[in-house]
């Protein structure tokens, strides 16, 4: 092949790989403010103080399209237990709703059939780069589970997802924010949180290590009592709070790069 055509061949490819990243860049831009939209409307609707099942025209466009509530008895039904039954009619995925007050946390969790797909999809089960919050997949609600262990992206960029969960290194900002609150259709409580800690996944071949992300089920008390005293032991600092065996706890978990596949984990019981 004559240099002159080779040359232009080469000018050619880099041209359209250029174009292709040009490309795959932008929708991976609209994807995210397109994301960002949506989880800010979400959070609007549901932080609401008035109890409204029509969702506005744009949310309509948007794809939330608003399900009449059957008229049942609602007693002692919060309007954030309400309006959660509204989101689940379109995705019975959904399982709750979870705040941090006073932070951006406050997103819708869902439960798949593993623990990759909400990884990349929303709750709509669109593609997502941002992800959503999702509970581990071996949690069983007809228990129910003693661990509610919920995973979400630490998504910088944006600060969406669980990215504030790792304002908890300081304990100052711990100080401000100790209550986690879960909603679902059956009840709307808060969390204490009992425990901030810094982990990794860790290789098989490790021993003697602290794998928090095996814990969901206590098949004893000994089981639920080590799993507290280790969240303790590598705790940032001291909180001041436990939990005893037949309590509800609730595990979130996200990355933290100061280490090779490192975790930010923040722990906390039901009041």
């Amino acid at each position: 092949m004559p240099e002159k055509i080779y040359k232009i061949l080469t000018i050619i490819l880099l041209v359209l790989i250029s174009l292709v990243c040009i490309i795959m860049f932008f929708f991976y831009r609209k994807n995210r403010l397109q994301n960002s939209r949506e989880n800010a409307r979400l959070k609007v609707y549901m932080s609401t103080e008035t109890i409204d099942n029509s969702l506005d025209e744009k949310s309509v466009e948007n794809g939330l399209v608003a399900q009449e509530i059957p008229e049942i008895p609602v007693i002692n039904k919060t309007e954030r237990m309400i309006k959660l039954e509204t989101l689940q009619a379109e995705n019975s995925d959904i399982v709750g709703w979870l705040e941090i007050p006073d932070t951006n946390i406050s997103y819708p969790v869902l439960q798949g059939q593993d623990n990759s797909y909400y990884m990349t999809h929303n709750y709509k089960k669109q593609y997502s780069s941002e992800g959503s919050l999702f509970l581990d997949k071996n949690y069983d609600w007809n228990i129910p589970s003693s661990n509610l262990l919920i995973y979400g992206h630490n998504n910088r960029g944006t600060n969406e997802m669980f990215c504030g969960l790792l304002d908890y290194k300081k304990e100052n900002f711990y100080n401000c924010h100790k209550i986690i609150r879960f909603t679902t259709k059956d009840e709307d409580c808060n969390y204490e949180i009992l425990s901030v800690f810094l982990s990794k996944v860790y290789y098989k071949s490790d021993k003697n290590v602290f794998r928090y992300y095996y814990f969901v089920n206590a098949n004893s008390k000994d089981e639920f009592d080590d799993y507290v005293t280790n969240c303790k032991k590598a705790s940032l600092y001291d909180t001041g709070i436990t939990a005893e065996f037949g309590e509800q706890l609730m595990t979130l978990s996200t990355c933290d790069f100061y280490t090779k596949d490192g975790r930010l984990v923040v722990v906390a019981k039901k009041k």
